[in-house]
């Protein structure tokens, strides 16, 4: 069945669906947009982007309808849900007349790719502390291909830190010490998570609201990959109240699943304050368990369900973060979460380029 049919076939039963059960609120809709109208951002993530049906992958999984939400086509520096976030962050970095941007994460991180590329857009420096330590090296390309050549192409510094588990601190004396050399910083948390970040990933939900209610649908739960937590919140803040009916579920990638959520509840209240919304820590799931050894390294469950979507839908993902969201839908339907007649919208958050570090993993 095509998209344009099975949309025909559901909208009759859409009105008296959402008026019963309240899962899909325009009124919230238009106060979250009213309310992120008064943020200032860049623009330069390419939005809305698409929601797209996985008709293969449903069929395979024999479970509910699956759609994805593409977040790796928000465009600069190859996309990924990071940008929305620095679609907001780095406003104020421009407003503020620094000149310098500066950032952190290991090797392969998607969003320190993301980082340097729109600072390379902005016309800003870019400097980024790359944690050593934090994660074995699973293949000889791993140091020198995928984000971490992306990095160098888009002009970079890099600064080799060691791993200490406080995510931050080391882009906080980064920042100092290029301070003290006579620049004026930026700084990007780790995962551009904070509770504008929130805000700025609450952008998304939003947009689901509106595409689901065009499609008519209404989705029974947004499910993601959760490591630093402001994705998460920002998602978590506006489903509240444009689709209070529709579960935000984390997958944890990091095996951290207390942190994680510890981080989400920080960062949701921070956005909920700066939107003027609430924000209930009952709203919150971190899904544990499906995480693997660690964050970076990929168990069987995620390399599986990578080749999976690649052999079915032409989609790919990565091992390190929405590889792992993935593995953990694929449990989740398999465990019987959801019932064949709903929907659920699954978040790519991008990584394509990290693929090409974890070839040996892969067996490929």
């Amino acid at each position: 069945m095509g998209i344009e049919k099975g949309v025909k076939n559901s909208v009759s039963g859409y009105k008296s669906t959402t008026q019963r059960e309240g899962r899909i609120r325009c009124d919230g809709i238009e106060v979250l947009r009213e309310r992120l109208g008064k943020f200032q951002r860049l623009g330069m993530a390419n939005l809305p982007t698409p929601l797209q049906r996985l008709d293969r992958l449903s069929d395979f999984l024999g479970g509910p309808t699956i759609w994805v939400k593409r977040e790796d086509l928000t465009g600069l520096g190859m996309g990924g849900n990071k940008l929305r976030k620095l679609d907001y962050l780095l406003k104020e970095a421009v407003n503020a007349g620094c000149d310098t941007v500066v950032s952190g994460g290991v090797v392969q991180s998607n969003s320190q790719r993301q980082v340097a590329a729109a600072a390379a857009k902005l016309g800003l420096a870019c400097h980024l502390a790359v944690f050593q330590g934090r994660v074995a090296p699973p293949s000889p390309e791993y140091e020198l291909s995928g984000n971490a050549l992306l990095n160098r192409i888009f002009g970079a510094e890099l600064h080799d830190v060691p791993w200490t588990g406080n995510r931050n601190a080391s882009i906080e004396e980064l920042c100092r010490e290029l301070q003290a050399r006579g620049k004026k910083p930026f700084m990007v948390p780790y995962g551009a998570s904070c509770g504008l970040g929130a805000v700025g990933y609450s952008s998304a939900a939003l947009e689901i609201a509106d595409q689901c209610l065009s499609l008519g649908i209404v989705p029974s739960a947004i499910v993601h990959c959760s490591g630093s937590g402001g994705t998460q919140a920002g998602l978590t803040v506006g489903a509240k109240i444009c689709m209070p009916g529709a579960s935000v579920i984390g997958i944890d990638i990091d095996a951290e699943p207390a942190r994680v959520k510890a981080d989400v509840l920080r960062y949701g209240a921070d956005a909920a304050r700066l939107l003027g919304l609430e924000f209930r820590e009952d709203s919150v799931e971190v899904v544990a368990g499906l995480a693997g050894p660690g964050y970076g390294m990929p168990h069987a469950e995620t390399l599986s369900s990578i080749q999976l979507l690649g052999r079915l839908e032409g989609l790919v993902v990565d091992p390190v973060y929405s590889g792992k969201g993935l593995a953990g839908l694929i449990s989740l339907i398999r465990n019987d979460r959801w019932s064949r007649d709903e929907h659920i919208v699954f978040i790519h958050t991008g990584g394509e380029p990290a693929v090409y570090a974890y070839r040996t993993s892969l067996g490929l």
